[in-house]
Protein backbone atom coordinates (compact mmCIF):
# COMPACT_ATOMS: atom_id res chain seq x y z
CA UNK A 1 0.00 0.00 0.00
CA UNK A 2 1.10 3.55 -0.65
CA UNK A 3 1.92 5.74 2.36
CA UNK A 4 -0.76 8.26 3.28
CA UNK A 5 -0.29 12.02 3.59
CA UNK A 6 -2.93 14.34 5.06
CA UNK A 7 -3.07 17.86 3.61
CA UNK A 8 -4.91 20.35 5.84
CA UNK A 9 -6.04 23.72 4.40
CA UNK A 10 -4.95 22.19 1.12
CA UNK A 11 -5.78 25.03 -1.30
CA UNK A 12 -4.61 24.31 -4.84
CA UNK A 13 -2.56 21.29 -3.81
CA UNK A 14 1.05 22.44 -3.73
CA UNK A 15 1.82 20.01 -0.92
CA UNK A 16 -0.14 17.25 -2.66
CA UNK A 17 1.83 17.53 -5.90
CA UNK A 18 5.11 16.90 -4.11
CA UNK A 19 3.77 13.97 -2.10
CA UNK A 20 2.10 12.40 -5.12
CA UNK A 21 5.41 12.58 -6.97
CA UNK A 22 6.98 10.55 -4.15
CA UNK A 23 4.33 7.84 -4.38
CA UNK A 24 2.01 8.89 -1.55
CA UNK A 25 -1.74 8.72 -1.44
CA UNK A 26 -2.94 12.19 -0.42
CA UNK A 27 -6.20 13.33 1.14
CA UNK A 28 -6.78 17.07 1.29
CA UNK A 29 -9.17 19.00 3.52
CA UNK A 30 -10.51 22.48 2.84
CA UNK A 31 -13.71 24.53 3.01
CA UNK A 32 -13.41 25.88 -0.54
CA UNK A 33 -13.54 23.73 -3.64
CA UNK A 34 -10.64 24.42 -5.99
CA UNK A 35 -8.84 22.31 -8.58
CA UNK A 36 -6.96 19.73 -6.52
CA UNK A 37 -4.75 16.87 -7.76
CA UNK A 38 -5.78 14.29 -5.14
CA UNK A 39 -8.80 13.27 -3.07
CA UNK A 40 -10.48 16.37 -1.64
CA UNK A 41 -12.74 16.38 1.43
CA UNK A 42 -14.84 19.48 2.05
CA UNK A 43 -14.60 19.85 5.82
CA UNK A 44 -13.61 22.51 8.31
CA UNK A 45 -10.36 21.39 9.94
CA UNK A 46 -11.67 22.48 13.34
CA UNK A 47 -14.25 19.67 13.18
CA UNK A 48 -11.75 16.94 12.29
CA UNK A 49 -10.97 14.12 14.72
CA UNK A 50 -7.27 13.50 14.31
CA UNK A 51 -7.62 9.86 15.42
CA UNK A 52 -8.83 8.97 11.94
CA UNK A 53 -5.34 9.76 10.64
CA UNK A 54 -3.63 7.04 12.69
CA UNK A 55 -2.36 5.39 9.49
CA UNK A 56 -0.88 8.58 8.05
CA UNK A 57 2.85 8.81 7.38
CA UNK A 58 2.85 12.60 7.47
CA UNK A 59 0.53 15.58 7.99
CA UNK A 60 1.08 18.92 6.29
CA UNK A 61 -0.91 22.12 6.71
CA UNK A 62 -1.08 25.65 5.35
CA UNK A 63 -3.56 27.58 7.52
CA UNK A 64 -4.80 30.91 6.12
CA UNK A 65 -2.18 33.64 6.45
CA UNK A 66 -4.17 36.82 5.78
CA UNK A 67 -4.49 37.85 9.43
CA UNK A 68 -0.74 37.57 9.99
CA UNK A 69 0.19 39.21 6.69
CA UNK A 70 -2.05 42.20 7.29
CA UNK A 71 -0.68 42.82 10.78
CA UNK A 72 2.83 42.84 9.37
CA UNK A 73 2.00 45.78 7.10
CA UNK A 74 3.43 49.22 8.03
CA UNK A 75 0.00 50.80 8.47
CA UNK A 76 -1.33 52.31 11.68
CA UNK A 77 -4.65 50.54 11.23
CA UNK A 78 -2.89 47.18 10.87
CA UNK A 79 -0.65 47.79 13.89
CA UNK A 80 -3.65 48.79 16.02
CA UNK A 81 -5.49 45.51 15.50
CA UNK A 82 -5.79 43.04 18.39
CA UNK A 83 -3.73 39.83 18.24
CA UNK A 84 -4.87 37.40 15.53
CA UNK A 85 -6.75 34.25 16.36
CA UNK A 86 -4.32 31.32 16.38
CA UNK A 87 -7.11 28.74 16.48
CA UNK A 88 -6.29 27.26 13.08
CA UNK A 89 -2.61 26.87 13.97
CA UNK A 90 -3.63 25.21 17.24
CA UNK A 91 -6.01 22.95 15.33
CA UNK A 92 -3.04 21.51 13.45
CA UNK A 93 -1.24 20.56 16.67
CA UNK A 94 -4.43 19.10 18.15
CA UNK A 95 -4.99 16.91 15.10
CA UNK A 96 -1.40 15.70 15.28
CA UNK A 97 -1.72 14.85 18.99
CA UNK A 98 -4.91 12.88 18.38
CA UNK A 99 -3.40 11.05 15.41
CA UNK A 100 -0.27 10.13 17.38
CA UNK A 101 -2.29 8.92 20.35
CA UNK A 102 -4.44 6.70 18.13
CA UNK A 103 -1.44 5.33 16.24
CA UNK A 104 0.79 4.79 19.26
CA UNK A 105 3.66 6.43 17.37
CA UNK A 106 4.82 9.86 16.31
CA UNK A 107 3.30 11.19 13.09
CA UNK A 108 5.25 14.18 11.76
CA UNK A 109 3.49 17.47 11.12
CA UNK A 110 4.83 20.37 9.04
CA UNK A 111 2.91 23.65 9.11
CA UNK A 112 3.56 26.40 6.56
CA UNK A 113 2.70 30.08 6.85
CA UNK A 114 4.14 33.56 6.36
CA UNK A 115 7.02 35.31 8.07
CA UNK A 116 4.63 37.61 9.95
CA UNK A 117 3.12 34.68 11.82
CA UNK A 118 6.30 34.27 13.87
CA UNK A 119 5.37 37.16 16.14
CA UNK A 120 2.23 35.31 17.21
CA UNK A 121 3.06 31.59 17.03
CA UNK A 122 6.80 31.49 17.67
CA UNK A 123 9.91 31.39 15.55
CA UNK A 124 9.79 29.16 12.49
CA UNK A 125 12.19 26.24 12.22
CA UNK A 126 13.07 27.02 8.60
CA UNK A 127 11.98 29.04 5.65
CA UNK A 128 12.12 28.38 1.94
CA UNK A 129 11.96 31.81 0.40
CA UNK A 130 8.73 33.34 1.72
CA UNK A 131 7.38 29.96 2.93
CA UNK A 132 7.99 29.59 6.70
CA UNK A 133 7.78 26.18 8.35
CA UNK A 134 6.95 25.00 11.87
CA UNK A 135 6.75 21.56 13.43
CA UNK A 136 8.73 18.47 12.41
CA UNK A 137 10.89 20.25 9.87
CA UNK A 138 13.75 17.98 8.71
CA UNK A 139 17.25 18.94 9.81
CA UNK A 140 18.45 18.92 6.19
CA UNK A 141 16.43 21.35 4.08
CA UNK A 142 16.90 22.84 0.61
CA UNK A 143 17.63 26.49 0.06
CA UNK A 144 15.30 28.50 -2.13
CA UNK A 145 16.90 29.43 -5.44
CA UNK A 146 16.34 33.17 -5.26
CA UNK A 147 17.41 33.85 -8.82
CA UNK A 148 15.35 31.00 -10.14
CA UNK A 149 12.22 32.10 -8.29
CA UNK A 150 12.74 35.70 -9.38
CA UNK A 151 13.22 34.57 -12.96
CA UNK A 152 9.95 32.63 -12.90
CA UNK A 153 8.05 35.68 -11.65
CA UNK A 154 9.75 37.88 -14.22
CA UNK A 155 8.78 35.52 -17.04
CA UNK A 156 5.15 35.62 -15.93
CA UNK A 157 5.27 39.40 -15.83
CA UNK A 158 6.87 39.57 -19.25
CA UNK A 159 4.18 37.37 -20.77
CA UNK A 160 1.55 39.69 -19.30
CA UNK A 161 3.39 42.74 -20.65
CA UNK A 162 3.44 41.26 -24.14
CA UNK A 163 -0.33 40.79 -24.09
CA UNK A 164 -0.99 44.50 -23.64
CA UNK A 165 1.97 46.08 -25.45
CA UNK A 166 1.87 46.88 -29.15
CA UNK A 167 5.62 46.37 -29.73
CA UNK A 168 8.41 44.32 -28.11
CA UNK A 169 10.07 47.57 -27.05
CA UNK A 170 6.95 48.63 -25.14
CA UNK A 171 6.75 45.19 -23.56
CA UNK A 172 10.34 45.49 -22.36
CA UNK A 173 9.63 48.94 -20.88
CA UNK A 174 6.46 47.71 -19.25
CA UNK A 175 8.36 44.91 -17.54
CA UNK A 176 9.87 47.51 -15.21
CA UNK A 177 6.79 49.71 -14.80
CA UNK A 178 3.81 47.42 -14.33
CA UNK A 179 3.12 45.21 -11.28
CA UNK A 180 4.45 41.71 -11.63
CA UNK A 181 1.14 40.03 -10.78
CA UNK A 182 -1.72 41.65 -12.67
CA UNK A 183 -5.00 42.07 -10.81
CA UNK A 184 -3.20 42.84 -7.54
CA UNK A 185 -2.21 46.43 -8.20
CA UNK A 186 -3.64 48.42 -11.09
CA UNK A 187 -2.36 52.00 -10.68
CA UNK A 188 0.54 51.76 -13.16
CA UNK A 189 -1.48 49.67 -15.57
CA UNK A 190 -4.32 52.22 -15.53
CA UNK A 191 -1.89 55.01 -16.32
CA UNK A 192 -0.42 53.14 -19.27
CA UNK A 193 -3.88 52.20 -20.52
CA UNK A 194 -4.95 55.85 -20.57
CA UNK A 195 -1.80 56.92 -22.41
CA UNK A 196 -1.69 54.01 -24.88
CA UNK A 197 -5.28 52.94 -25.59
CA UNK A 198 -4.27 51.47 -28.98
CA UNK A 199 -2.12 48.89 -27.24
CA UNK A 200 -5.09 47.31 -25.48
CA UNK A 201 -7.35 44.78 -27.08
CA UNK A 202 -8.90 44.18 -23.67
CA UNK A 203 -9.09 45.94 -20.32
CA UNK A 204 -7.61 44.92 -17.01
CA UNK A 205 -10.19 43.58 -14.55
CA UNK A 206 -11.19 45.91 -11.71
CA UNK A 207 -11.14 43.66 -8.70
CA UNK A 208 -11.82 44.13 -5.02
CA UNK A 209 -9.90 42.38 -2.27
CA UNK A 210 -12.79 39.91 -1.89
CA UNK A 211 -13.35 39.22 -5.58
CA UNK A 212 -13.04 35.70 -6.94
CA UNK A 213 -10.22 36.83 -9.25
CA UNK A 214 -8.22 38.29 -6.36
CA UNK A 215 -8.84 35.22 -4.21
CA UNK A 216 -7.75 32.94 -7.04
CA UNK A 217 -4.56 34.97 -7.50
CA UNK A 218 -3.85 34.82 -3.76
CA UNK A 219 -4.36 31.05 -3.74
CA UNK A 220 -1.90 30.65 -6.61
CA UNK A 221 0.70 32.79 -4.86
CA UNK A 222 0.28 30.70 -1.69
CA UNK A 223 0.81 27.40 -3.49
CA UNK A 224 3.69 25.44 -1.92
CA UNK A 225 6.68 25.16 -4.30
CA UNK A 226 7.02 21.70 -5.79
CA UNK A 227 10.68 21.32 -4.80
CA UNK A 228 9.89 22.04 -1.16
CA UNK A 229 6.88 19.72 -1.04
CA UNK A 230 8.73 16.87 -2.70
CA UNK A 231 11.70 17.23 -0.35
CA UNK A 232 9.46 16.95 2.72
CA UNK A 233 7.68 13.98 1.16
CA UNK A 234 10.95 12.19 0.43
CA UNK A 235 12.16 12.67 4.00
CA UNK A 236 9.00 11.20 5.54
CA UNK A 237 8.41 8.46 3.01
CA UNK A 238 8.48 5.13 4.90
CA UNK A 239 11.52 3.06 4.08
CA UNK A 240 9.47 0.05 3.05
CA UNK A 241 7.76 2.26 0.46
CA UNK A 242 10.98 3.87 -0.78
Amino acid sequence: MKPLAIDLFCGLGGWAEGFLAEGFDVVGFDIERRPYPAQLVMQDARTIDGAQFKNAACIVASPPCQAYSYRAMPWKRAKALPPPDNALFETCWRIQREACAAAGRHIPLVVENVCGAQKWVGRAAWHYGSYYLWGDVPALMPFAMGRRMKSRISCNARRFDQRIASTPEEAHALHYRLPKDYGLKLRDADRYERNHPQAFGWKLPRTSSRSSARMAASAEIARIPFDLARHIAAVYKPREAA
